[in-house]
């Protein structure tokens, strides 16, 4: 019973910890993006190149 009372300060202090890391990584716009990364580790350069070449020009299409 003793070790509670380092432990529970402990575990409120990591998670205190946590919460401020996750929002620092909101406000910096770690979450933004979250298919380009999925692109870049699986398609070639030249993949996404053209798919967002098409994505353009139907983004292009929609506004004319």
């Amino acid at each position: 019973m003793d070790g509670l009372i380092y432990l529970i300060p402990a575990a409120l202090f990591l998670g205190f910890l946590g919460l401020l890391g996750f929002i620092w990584s909101i406000r910096e716009g770690q979450y933004d993006d979250l298919d380009g990364a999925t692109y870049r580790a699986l398609f070639e350069e030249d993949d996404m190149k053209e798919e967002n070449d098409l994505k353009k020009d139907q983004l292009e299409e929609k506004v004319s």
